[in-house]
């Protein structure tokens, strides 16, 4: 099998800004897309500049200082639209419109140009206009509410649900389901990708039980959300965690026999009035064990127990280190492209 990177040729022209904007660049960047990222001048006013070390920024092709707000900047602008396939910006509502750089406009350079437009609330709605995180989007989808402890504020689960999934993802598989109509149709579109439409998407799963009365909105009492004893982490006793995830029955039997659970209260896994007894007991076993019991226990067939590694630990060694999912360059952790793409090696 040969390695290849499927978007080779495709231009994209990026419109700096922070977070699902670059993060949906990068994965299209990696890909093998030809990124021209144009930069406001001054930079971004965020105050979190991590400058070379910024992943998110890789594989440009071209970097260009653009005063936007100018004639000349906006001209060049429009001639660079005629010669990229994508457009990606992430303004509020309406600020490409006024500097003359909306779709109306866009479209008259390159009818076949795909404007992909990565928002918090999207382009229409009572907050279309109002700032805000992932912190923000992903409050109003639910997300944010079944995640945590029950007896304290949900957490906030970095920028992962919104901002990346919700918003970069959604973004990158936009622009290919856009680009692909465009090659077929010659037209070009616009994509309204709004991380609130992204968070509720993730969704999918949770509303569906909810809808069929398998979940209930009280945190930390429902199979996904650390109710489960067999769906949870555990502390240690040098103050590491064991993560154990055997929802299946085969998989929570393989779990019961990895940590010698064998008092029958175990016996019915789906009890849920047992579940608070089971997770104590559970608990309770696991600082009892040394670090060797508990390597064996992870390294048991499908009982679905893994040590819960930091940021600082996960590319020094493991399962990711070796796919290369995550690499060490010098004293630095990088994260590698995903997913990966092989053509089979057919000989004509």
């Amino acid at each position: 099998m040969t390695t290849f990177k499927p978007l080779a040729g495709l231009k994209v022209l990026e419109f700096d800004a922070i977070g699902p904007v670059p993060f949906c660049a990068m994965m299209l960047a990696d890909h093998g897309a030809e990124i021209i990222r144009l930069l406001r001048p001054g930079g971004q006013p965020n105050g979190l500049d991590a400058g070379d070390d910024d992943m998110l920024l890789r594989g440009r092709a071209q970097e260009i200082a653009l005063d936007l707000k100018s004639d000349a900047g906006r001209a060049r602008a429009l001639a660079l639209l005629a010669e990229v396939d994508v457009l990606l910006e992430g303004h509020r509502p309406g600020v490409m419109e006024r500097l003359g750089l909306g779709p109306d406009a866009c479209h008259a350079q390159n009818p076949a140009l795909v404007y992909c437009r990565i928002t918090g609330y999207g382009q229409t709605g009572p907050l279309a206009m109002y700032p805000g995180h992932d912190i923000n989007y992903i409050a109003q989808t639910g997300a944010l509410h079944a995640i945590g402890p029950a007896d304290l504020p949900p957490p906030p689960p970095l920028s992962l649900i919104g901002d990346f999934g919700g918003g970069g993802m959604l973004g990158a598989f936009g622009v290919l389901a856009a680009v692909f109509a465009a090659r077929s149709t010659g037209k070009g579109s616009v994509i309204d990708t709004a991380m609130v439409d992204g968070a509720a998407l993730q969704m999918a799963l949770t509303y569906g039980w909810a809808n069929a009365g398998l979940w209930n909105s009280q945190r930390e009492s429902n199979v996904l959300d650390g109710g489960a004893p067999f769906y949870r982490c555990y502390q240690t006793a040098d103050d590491r965690y064991i993560a154990a995830g055997a929802l299946e029955p085969k998989f929570y039997q393989a779990m019961r026999h990895a940590l010698g659970l064998t008092d029958p209260i175990f016996d019915d896994q789906m009890n849920g009035e047992n579940w608070p007894e089971m997770s104590a007991r559970i608990g309770a076993k696991i600082l009892k064990m040394d670090h060797d019991e508990l390597d064996a226990a992870v390294d048991m067939p499908d009982a679905c127990l893994s040590w819960v590694v930091s940021i600082e630990d996960a590319g020094k060694r493991g399962h990711l280190v070796e796919r290369q999912s995550l690499v060490r360059k010098g004293e630095k952790t990088h994260v590698s492209a995903a997913p990966r793409f092989q053509r089979p090696d057919i000989s004509e």
